[in-house]
Parts: C-alpha cells; sequence; structure tokens
C-alpha cells in the first residue's frame, strides 16, 4: 500500500522519510517509481512524499507508481489517456493464494508415506 503526497518544488522523492535512492536500492526499482513522471514530463515540478509499507521492494515500487500516476491525474486530468495509455493507471491484480488445510502451503503438500 502506497499513499503519495505531491508538492510543488524541484523534483525530490522521498520514501517513508529517506531519500529515493537510499530506499530503492536497484535502478529498476527506481526506474519504474519515476515513470509516470517523466511520462508527463512533470519531475522538476513536484516534489513526491512517498509512504509506503507492506510486499517486497519491488511489489512497493509499482504501488508507489500507481499512486503518483494517480496523484497526477487528480492534479490534472488532461494527464489521463497518456497515463492509461502507458498503463500507468491499472493496478496489478495478484494475490497471494491462501494455504489449504491438509496441506503445507497452497500448493505444497506434506510428505506421502506409503508405510
Amino acid at each position: 500500500m502506497a499513499r503519495i503526497f505531491l508538492r510543488p518544488g524541484k523534483g525530490q522523492i522521498s520514501v517513508n522519510g529517506r531519500p529515493f535512492e537510499e530506499y530503492f536500492i536497484t535502478e529498476a526499482s527506481r526506474t519504474t517509481v519515476r515513470q509516470p513522471l517523466l511520462a508527463t514530463e512533470t519531475a522538476d515540478r513536484f516534489d513526491v512524499l512517498v509512504r509506503v509499507c507492506g510486499g517486497g521492494l519491488q511489489g512497493q515500487a509499482g504501488a508507489a507508481r500507481l499512486g503518483i500516476a494517480r496523484a497526477l491525474v487528480e492534479f490534472n486530468a488532461e494527464l489521463r489517456p497518456r497515463l492509461k495509455q502507458l498503463g500507468f493507471l491499472t493496478r496489478d491484480p495478484r494475490q497471494r493464494e491462501r494455504k489449504k488445510y491438509g496441506q503445507k502451503g497452497a500448493r505444497k503438500r506434506f510428505q506421502f508415506s506409503k508405510r
């Protein structure tokens, strides 16, 4: 889950009170977060404050990307077609599968013993 706050500024991004580069270590996740800002050419107009929790770093980066895209549409509705075309307004529907009774996990079984 991610909460995004857009403020007029120079393009600073902070995640959970830490600098953006320090929180997202890999370049791939940094690129993911920046994509909506770069696509709409608003990267240097806003300071972005991100609060994320849950999941892994890639999931958090995806949640931040979705939140930033939605915040930009809230700011300027004319950006919506561009962001929608690039797929930034689509939520990733995948969720973890629940553990089933009589099994070790969602799919894994206990070892079968014939005797």
